[in-house]
């Protein structure tokens, strides 16, 4: 099977109902630092920087991950943190493209 971080997003019709925790968890035990949050609906985690710089450079690549797959996080962004927050607002909680891109993101978090 494909690694999550080598995979594509795909458009998810409305109606597809979300992951169940127990497969979300199963994918997040392959990343670490990544929860569940929001009952279930939504996976979250926070990355720490050294410095304002770092911080930045991070949330810059974030957004170009979330651009080239066309699903977008929340980012809750400080001088040396950002919580990355993804749910599918189409499924109403957690779909595979969350976790592709959360394993995409992490590959940034995890490079310093």
């Amino acid at each position: 099977m494909t690694p999550l971080s080598e995979r594509m997003c795909r458009e998810i019709p409305k109606g597809t109902p979300p992951m169940d925790l127990a497969q979300v968890n199963a994918h997040l035990s392959n990343l670490p630092g990544w929860e569940a949050t929001a009952g279930g609906k939504a996976i979250a985690r926070e990355f720490k920087f050294r410095n304002f710089y770092e911080t930045m450079s991070f949330v810059n690549a974030a957004a170009h991950v979330a651009n080239t797959q066309n699903h977008h996080p929340d980012l809750a962004v400080g001088y040396n943190s950002c919580r990355v927050t993804y749910s599918t607002h189409t499924v109403g909680g957690i779909s595979e493209n969350d976790l592709i891109c959360a394993a995409r993101i992490q590959g940034l978090g995890d490079a310093k």
